[in-house]
C-alpha cells in the first residue's frame, strides 16, 4: 500500500470516536434534563431587562461560537483531544504501541509456518517416493505381462496389466496431489522470506519513528496544534500518527493474509491420506479459490511466478534446499520510508 492510496478514518469510526458519541449523547441528555431544569427560571429572568441582557450576550456568544469556522475548529479539536485521552487509558491507540503488537504477532506466525513448512516438506517427500515407487512397480508389472504374454500365460499377463493400470490411475492423483502441495510448500515459503522482510522494516520503523515521536511530543502543546489547525495549517503530530497509522493497517492486512493462508493449507494438508492418495473436496476448492482470487498483499506479483514455476515441469521443486533469507539490495529503502515523505 502506498500512503498516497491511504485513506483515514474519520474520527467517528475510530475507538475514540465511540467513546466520543456516547460522552456527547450524555451532553445532550444533560443538556436538555438542565434546560427542562431551568426553565422556570428562564422566564422569570426574561422580565427582568438587565438579566435579559445577561442571557442575549450569552446566546450571542454561543452564537459565534457555532458560526466562526476557527472557534468551531478549536473546540473540535479540544473535544477530540479530551475523546483520545479517555479511550487511552482503556484501549491501545497508541501508533507506536500498536505497531509493535503487529511485530509480536509476526513472529509469532513466522515460527508457525515455519513449522507448517518443514510438515509440508515431510509430505511431499513421502508423497515423491510414493510416486517413485509406483511407477518402478508399473514398470515391474508390465514387464512380467509382457512375460506372462510371451509365455501364453494369459491369465497371469490380465493380472500384471490391470495392476498396473490401477497403479498408473493411483499415480495420476498422486502427481495432482503433489502439485497442489507444491503450490503451497512454493507459496508458503515466499510469505516466510517476505515476512522476514517485512518484521525487519516495521521493528526498524518502530526504533527510529519511536524517537521522533518522542521528540515531537516534548515540543507539542495542546494549545500550539490547537493554534495551527486554526490557522489552516496541518499538525505536524496528526501527520505523523497517520502516517504511523497507514504503516499498521497495511501491516495488519498482511498478517490476516498470512493466517488465512496458514489456516486454509493446515486444513487442506489435515485433509489429505497419503496412504490412499486422496484430499477432501473442500480444501482443493479453497486452494483453488486463492490461486484464482487475484492479487495478494504480501506476495504481489510474485504470486502469479509462483503458480507458474510450480505448472513448470523443467522447474523441479528442491525440497532438500533451506529456506534462504532474503538479502537486500545495496541502498535498498525500507518499504515504509516513503509513508514519511
Amino acid at each position: 500500500m502506498n500512503f498516497k492510496d491511504y485513506k483515514p478514518k474519520s474520527f467517528w469510526q475510530r475507538p475514540e470516536g465511540i467513546a466520543g458519541g456516547i460522552v456527547l449523547a450524555g451532553l445532550v441528555i444533560g443538556g436538555g434534563f438542565l434546560l427542562s431544569a431551568l426553565l422556570p427560571f428562564l422566564v422569570g429572568a426574561m422580565s427582568n431587562m438587565l438579566t435579559l441582557a445577561g442571557l442575549l450576550a450569552a446566546l450571542g456568544a454561543v452564537v459565534y461560537l457555532v458560526l466562526d469556522p476557527k472557534m468551531r475548529a478549536l473546540v473540535w479539536y479540544m473535544y477530540k483531544s479530551a475523546m483520545r485521552t479517555i479511550t487511552g487509558w482503556f484501549i491501545e491507540i497508541d501508533p507506536i504501541g500498536i505497531l509493535k503488537g503487529y511485530v509480536s504477532d509476526l513472529e509469532s506466525n513466522l515460527r508457525n509456518m515455519n513449522r507448517q513448512i518443514a510438515k509440508l516438506r515431510g509430505q511431499l517427500h513421502k508423497l515423491n517416493e510414493s510416486i517413485v515407487t509406483n511407477k518402478k512397480n508399473i514398470q515391474s508389472n508390465l514387464t512380467l505381462a509382457q512375460k506372462a504374454k510371451d509365455s501364453q500365460e494369459q491369465q497371469v499377463m490380465i493380472l500384471k496389466s490391470r495392476k498396473a493400470g490401477r497403479l498408473k490411475e493411483s499415480n495420476l492423483k498422486l502427481e495432482d496431489l503433489y502439485k497442489k502441495m507444491e503450490i503451497l510448500y512454493r507459496v508458503l515459503t515466499k510469505m516466510y522470506q517476505n515476512s522476514e522482510v517485512l518484521i525487519e522494516d516495521v521493528k526498524d520503523q518502530v526504533k527510529v519513528k519511536d524517537q521522533e515521536r518522542k521528540a515531537i511530543l516534548a515540543s507539542h502543546s495542546a494549545m500550539k496544534s490547537a493554534m495551527t489547525i486554526i490557522n489552516g495549517d496541518k499538525d505536524k503530530k496528526e501527520m505523523f500518527d497517520m502516517a504511523l497509522e497507514a504503516i499498521a493497517i497495511d501491516v495488519s492486512q498482511k498478517v490476516g493474509e498470512m493466517e488465512r493462508f496458514m489456516d486454509m493449507s493446515a486444513n487442506f494438508m489435515d485433509s489429505i491420506d497419503l496412504q490412499n492418495g486422496v484430499f477432501e473436496e473442500e480444501g482443493l476448492r479453497m486452494l483453488e479459490e486463492w490461486e484464482n482470487k487475484g492479487v495478494s498483499i504480501i506476495l504481489g506479483d510474485e504470486k502469479e511466478d509462483l503458480l507458474l514455476q510450480a505448472e513448470n515441469k523443467a522447474d523441479v521443486l528442491d525440497l532438500d534446499s533451506p529456506i534462504t533469507k532474503p538479502e537486500r539490495a545495496r541502498n535498498s529503502k525500507n518499504q515504509y520510508d516513503s509513508f514519511f515523505e
